[in-house]
């Protein structure tokens, strides 16, 4: 009896821990949650583990992805495009920088374009794009000029030198930009201007072959409206003359009180594909005076003067097929055309000294336009 009864205490026993050993068993996992962070990513990253086979995506890598992707549709959805137009994008941004950067990076841009200088006057290459005046949220020439002058004089040096805009261009306009370096100067230029002793020669684009090949365009010139669905202004011109009832002669007519004098002289380098390579040379310097006399006067606007091309309404320049064939250019994408206006050469009258020429360097895309419209002139080896 007393064999019996040790051996079911011990069978009890043994069953007790049994349940005990399994039940520990089951709580174990439960104390997973409470290892420290750095313990549970020394787990996940030891030797073996599924999280270590897989490596941790940042934040920049993800953004590179989705950028190749978006480049990738990109290039899938949009058809090349031609030669000119990515000239014409490129200008466009190259363009944009410039107005929109810092001031100093301007200042540079125009340090390294400085075509001559001396004790009173600086002449620089002005930019396609960039307005000489001051504009609202666009950096400027005028903006620059402070920095420029201390470029010009050494940075380390003290000076109180300033740079003063004389003769200025046209935002779109590109080439040789007079500035004095001080009020006497500017002055002494501007008095200059008005007696049309300072030379200043440019080189323009046009859509047409003006007749006859060189002349002198004297029609006064005035400021109108143009009435319509998008009323806006217009330089126009106001000529003194106008033809007979009879159709056989000219009559004088009363001049316009607010019409300004205006003469620009002309002369064709070269013409091609209906298209001529036109030097001008404007005397009184009214506004738009060049654009107008060619556009109106003789009937051959400058190539990318959106403005000047249509008369009673804005919108881009049209264009002959066979000019925009040579231009690889449709007709719908002729509004990126740049103004191929160019102010080549500029020469200062000197006083104990010989007088002063400097000659400007065509933009790359007035030269690649140049190329495609198989225009030339006596310079071409000399530009690249």
């Amino acid at each position: 009896m007393n064999c019996g009864r040790r051996a079911a205490a011990l069978g009890d026993h043994m069953l007790s821990s049994l349940v005990k050993s399994r039940t520990l068993c089951r709580r174990i996992p439960e104390t997973a949650p409470f290892l420290s962070r750095s313990q549970r990513t020394a787990a996940a990253d030891s030797p073996g583990s599924d999280a270590a086979d897989k490596p941790r995506l940042r934040a920049i890598d993800l953004a590179r992805q989705v950028r190749r992707e978006k480049a990738k549709t990109r290039t899938q959805t949009e058809p090349p495009l031609s030669g000119l137009q990515q000239r014409v994008t490129e200008l466009k941004r190259f363009s944009a920088q410039l107005q929109n950067v810092h001031p100093n990076v301007l200042a540079k841009q125009l340090h390294r374009s400085v075509l001559y200088q001396d004790k009173d006057v600086v002449v620089i290459n002005k930019p396609y794009g960039v307005p000489v005046r001051e504009e609202s949220g666009v950096t400027s020439v005028t903006s620059v000029l402070p920095v420029l002058a201390k470029m010009l004089d050494g940075l380390k040096v003290k000076t109180n030198s300033e740079l003063l805009p004389c003769l200025g261009l046209e935002k779109d306009s590109t080439g040789a930009l007079l500035l004095a370096r001080s009020e006497a100067a500017a002055e002494h230029l501007l008095a200059l201007s008005r007696n049309n002793q300072v030379e200043r020669k440019y080189w323009v684009i046009t859509v047409g072959v003006p007749v006859p090949s060189e002349g002198l365009i004297d029609i006064p010139i005035i400021e109108r409206e143009v009435k319509g669905p998008q009323p806006h202004f217009k330089m126009a011109l106001s000529p003194l003359f106008k033809m007979n009832d009879a159709g056989d002669g000219l009559t004088k007519v009363r001049s316009h009180r607010q019409a300004q004098s205006a003469v620009t002289k002309y002369r064709v380098l070269d013409s091609s594909n209906g298209c001529s390579l036109v030097e001008l040379q404007a005397f009184a310097g009214v506004k738009h005076q060049m654009r107008v006399h060619m556009a109106y006067a003789l009937a051959c606007p400058i190539l990318g003067d959106h403005k000047y091309s249509h008369w009673s309404k804005l919108a881009p320049q049209k264009l002959p097929e066979r000019v925009l064939k040579k231009l690889g250019l449709e007709q719908t994408k002729s509004r990126h055309l740049p103004l191929h206006l160019h102010a080549r050469q500029l020469v200062l009258p000197g006083h104990s000294r010989a007088d002063v020429s400097v000659s400007c360097p065509l933009p790359k895309y007035f030269i690649k336009t140049l190329s495609r419209l198989q225009l030339t002139f006596p310079e071409d080896k000399n530009e690249k």
